[in-house]
């Protein structure tokens, strides 16, 4: 994060607030806490990185936001605070217009967001009208503004054209028109790379940063790609199992990484670190189902930094930067400063008041 970026933070006020985020799932054998305590804040003009395993909660959290958790799912506490007015409090009508008017989303896969037996310009002209009033020539010469503006030639023919005659590089901009239509403050992109190739997935980005310039974007990026978050996130948090466990401006968490799973998602990219000869370094076993109250850490099992205490107390966030970065990290070996039984004494005080060191 820039020293322009950071003055940001400390002046303006966040465009989205979360907190305490509480989102579960019932089968007929267990609860699975997919997004548990979950805390964090975006600001304008501000990107800020989701990262973790498959099955971390990402795109949970993602959802939750937009209120589009589906049975047997169910947001079960916190608070979603956009413009500090509590998104869990709207009413299904209100959230249809917060929708793509306000906050609006990029999938992973544009397919499942263009419907193929419409025209891509049908598909956009449908959001300017429902948000925007937009109809006729109007809606039409914006939908050309729109794809011109993501970087598709030639977008008045492009217009008639069905999302089957797009490429994918090409899908994945139309979506992020779709999305823009609306003019909204906040864009939540779920994996939106994944599927493309290197060379396409880099023209993504720069055009996200381009785009952010110009309208003062709030974005929240999801991935597993810590590459992607190197290059476009101000601000990032790992998640692992439904938990936020580290949290860090890029740089300081790139050059300083304090949780052992940071760590290994670090080790683990090629290249990173690594001398000629040396063998890729890989984080053992899988995220567990987070299925119960966290009585302890949840990355315990697979952390080669773990000890006796692991498996009893439940970490929470700890200052672990001197100075006024905001840098946290959810381990019981921090603070780094302490002996350890004092350091775990610390945590076990904190979650018993529902407390951290921020």
């Amino acid at each position: 994060m820039s020293s322009q970026e950071a003055a940001l933070r400390q002046t303006d006020e966040a465009i989205l607030s979360i907190e305490n985020l509480q989102t579960s799932f019932y089968t007929d054998k267990e609860v699975i806490r997919a997004v548990d305590n979950v805390s964090f804040d975006i600001y304008p003009g501000e990107t800020v990185g989701i990262v973790g395993e498959s099955g971390s909660g990402k795109s949970v959290t993602a959802r939750s936001i937009m209120r589009l958790i589906d049975s047997p799912g169910r947001i079960e506490g916190g608070r979603v605070m956009y413009k500090g007015e509590n998104l869990l409090d709207k009413s299904k009508r209100q959230m249809r217009g917060i929708r793509g008017g306000e906050i609006a989303m990029v999938f992973q896969d544009p397919l499942t967001s263009l419907n193929p037996v419409y025209t891509v310009g049908n598909q956009i002209k449908e959001s300017l009208r429902l948000h925007r009033g937009m109809t006729g020539r109007k809606a039409t010469r914006e939908a050309i503004n729109l794809l011109e503006a993501v970087g598709i030639p030639d977008a008045q023919r492009r217009l008639r054209e069905y999302p089957h005659q797009f490429s994918g590089g090409m899908r994945q901009r139309a979506v992020i028109a779709m999305a823009l239509a609306c003019d909204p403050d906040l864009l939540i992109c779920d994996e939106p790379t994944t599927a493309l190739d290197v060379t396409i997935q880099a023209q993504i980005l720069e055009l996200l940063e381009e785009l952010q310039e110009e309208r003062d974007l709030a974005i929240m990026f999801i991935t597993h790609d810590m590459g992607v978050i190197a290059e476009i996130a101000d601000r990032v948090n790992v998640m692992y199992a439904g938990e936020i466990v580290e949290s860090a401006p890029v740089l300081e968490l790139f050059e300083s990484p304090k949780h052992p799973y940071t760590q290994g998602l670090l080790n683990s990219i090629p290249g990173h670190g690594l001398e000629e000869g040396d063998r890729l370094a890989t984080i053992e076993g899988d995220v567990p189902t987070p299925n119960e109250k966290p009585t302890y850490c949840r990355f315990a099992p697979r952390c080669p930094k773990a000890f006796d205490a692991c498996d009893t107390v439940h970490p929470v966030p700890i200052d672990v930067h001197e100075g006024d970065v905001d840098h946290r990290a959810s381990c019981l070996l921090y603070p780094e400063e302490l002996p350890t039984e004092e350091a775990v004494a610390r945590h076990r005080e904190r979650e018993t008041t529902g407390g951290d060191d921020r």
